[in-house]
């Protein structure tokens, strides 16, 4: 375990600020999804490594309702259960870019600092 900010993280854990990028990032990527796709593709594509916890996914979504980086409607999954689908906003499309950028920066500056002798 890292201690970071003074709290223990787990290995597979998600970084800190970087949810919102997971988030965009993927629905960039598949479109229209309800929060269990978003949460499963996440993890799917980390190789098993990362997960995203319901309690940490839909508060972040919500945010980002409000924030207007996504929009939401009603449906019915495959299983016949109903969800909310997600969907990326052209503000959300400008919020990817800005959050990968910032993270493109941290870990830039990370590697300069592991790297150096």
């Amino acid at each position: 375990m890292a201690v970071t900010g003074g709290a223990w993280l787990r290995p597979d854990e998600i970084p800190p600020g970087t949810l919102y990028l997971l988030i965009l990032r993927t629905l960039a990527r598949g479109g229209e999804m309800h929060g269990y796709e978003i949460a499963n593709s996440i993890h799917q594509l980390s190789d098993d490594v990362l997960r995203v916890e319901e309690g940490s996914l839909y508060p972040a979504l919500q945010r980002m309702l409000v924030k207007g980086w996504v929009t939401a409607e009603r449906g019915v999954t495959a299983g016949n259960r109903r969800a909310r689908y997600y969907r990326l906003t052209s503000a959300g499309c400008r919020q990817l870019e800005v959050e990968l950028s910032q993270f493109e920066r941290v870990i830039a500056a990370i590697t300069r600092v592991i790297q150096t002798a």
